[in-house]
């Protein structure tokens, strides 16, 4: 990073954001607290976090979009009340008008501000060129790929010449080599100085992608999303992933997220919460025993860096880290300092047959999982051996969002189910202990 853009002008300054939603008869579901930011001219910024950490939020906080519970956005000193007109959002999913053209889509924000016909025109031309779209202006998106899509929605967020351009993960619905090319081409024409913005703000949750784009990363944690790290990336563009120092930074990001993974559980173990109040993440068993047997093979022989795994997995960190840490709960492996490793119970489930396997597995759960033994006591205790789901979830609402609840519940149940603690009717949202040996 230029140790001169400090000293640039700051284009956007979020100062103790916080943003939660009231729930009926229960705490408030706090999303982000205490964020604090500044954005300068002449920098990319990269929001790097889990998802459910609350960075796309933050990023429709910072475009007026969504006014915080508490705290503040500055737009050049002043506070944003609404949509400022310096600012414009590139989407992960297109967002295209199916019915309209290439050229009618990049000039909708320009229609939207009463810009006349000739000069929409022409702006949107020179926005669709600048993108490497030229040719076709009169194509509709079903007529183009994800890639081409992608640009067209760029195109729309440039042609009105903001100062200020946010992206809400723009590269994670397409496929790796067209996402590679666009990111390539992006950077390019920022270091030419041929795009016509003076700042840009990234959400993420690839970390060599914001190592390869970004100026400084922001590091989320989540729960509620918070600012744990922040740092400056040093590198010139253009960016050499086989560069050992490139690589050496993206270990240093994973040890960061891995290093808030050991330490959130810790600090909901002391807090006087129900058993209820931990999450659990959609994690299957399938895959779960999948990376056991990964990590007990050569050539990880028991623990491998985390970056290195990734990569041979071809896995995103929102897909790695909470396997690692779901297998971290259960206590068949460790996560630290970016690494993973298998811990003897892991080891023993690799070694053992099927049958052994639910065996195990049945055991963690009832060591690490107390929903897990709420469910086997009351389906133990009642006469009929039944128990309704609706009950655990209304407890589990109690300590969490909805979305939260029903992820955890629907976790239970394949976990339950693979271990043969209890049964589950999806219909009758019932658990039971019917065909349980």
């Amino acid at each position: 990073m230029d140790t001169t853009v400090a000293t640039r002008p700051c284009l956007m300054e979020v100062q103790a954001c916080r943003q939660a939603y009231h729930k009926d008869a229960s705490a408030d579901l706090v999303v982000l607290d205490g964020v604090n930011l500044a954005l300068h001219e002449g920098e990319i910024v990269a929001l790097l976090g889990r998802s459910g950490s609350g960075k796309s939020t933050l990023l429709r906080i910072v475009s007026g979009l969504l006014r915080p519970t508490a705290g503040a956005v500055l737009w050049r000193g002043v506070p944003i009340q609404g949509p400022t007109e310096g600012v414009a959002m590139v989407f992960q999913s297109f967002a295209l008008f199916p019915w309209l053209t290439v050229q009618e889509n990049v000039e909708l924000g320009l229609e939207a501000r009463g810009v006349p016909r000739a000069e929409r025109e022409k702006l949107g031309e020179e926005a669709i060129d600048l993108i490497g779209l030229g040719g076709f202006e009169s194509a509709y998106p079903k007529e183009l790929s994800g890639g081409m899509r992608q640009r067209v929605g760029l195109a729309r967020a440039l042609v009105v010449h903001p100062e200020l351009l946010l992206m809400d993960e723009p590269f994670s619905a397409l496929d790796v080599l067209t996402a590679e090319t666009l990111r390539t081409d992006l950077i390019d024409l920022w270091m030419d100085g041929k795009l016509p913005v003076k700042s840009i703000l990234m959400v993420t949750h690839n970390i060599e992608e914001a190592v390869l784009m970004c100026d400084r990363i922001l590091v989320f944690s989540s729960n509620p999303g918070r600012v744990a790290s922040e740092m400056i990336v040093p590198f010139p563009h253009p960016r050499n992933r086989l560069d050992p120092a490139f690589r050496q930074m993206v270990d240093d990001i994973y040890a960061v997220m891995t290093r808030r993974a050991v330490q959130e559980p810790r600090a909901a173990a002391a807090a006087p919460a129900s058993p209820l109040a931990l999450p659990l993440q959609r994690v299957g068993t399938n895959l779960m025993s999948g990376l056991m047997e990964t990590l007990a093979a050569a050539p990880y022989n028991g623990r491998a860096d985390l970056p290195a795994l990734a990569a041979s997995l071809q896995y995103e960190v929102d897909e790695l880290l909470p396997l690692g840490e779901t297998l971290q709960l259960l206590g068949f492996a460790v996560l630290e300092e970016g690494d993973i490793h298998l811990k003897d119970a892991g080891r023993q489930f690799v070694d053992a047959d099927t049958d052994e396997r639910k065996r195990l597995f049945a055991a963690a759960l009832r060591a690490h999982v107390p929903l897990v033994n709420m469910i086997r006591q009351v389906l133990d205790e009642r006469w009929n051996h039944r128990a309704s789901a609706v009950r655990f979830r209304d407890e589990l609402e109690d300590h969490m969002s909805p979305d939260y609840a029903e992820d955890t519940l629907r976790t239970v149940v394949s976990w339950g189910r693979y271990a043969e603690l209890f049964s589950y009717d999806e219909e009758a949202e019932q658990f039971s202990l019917e065909d349980i040996g």
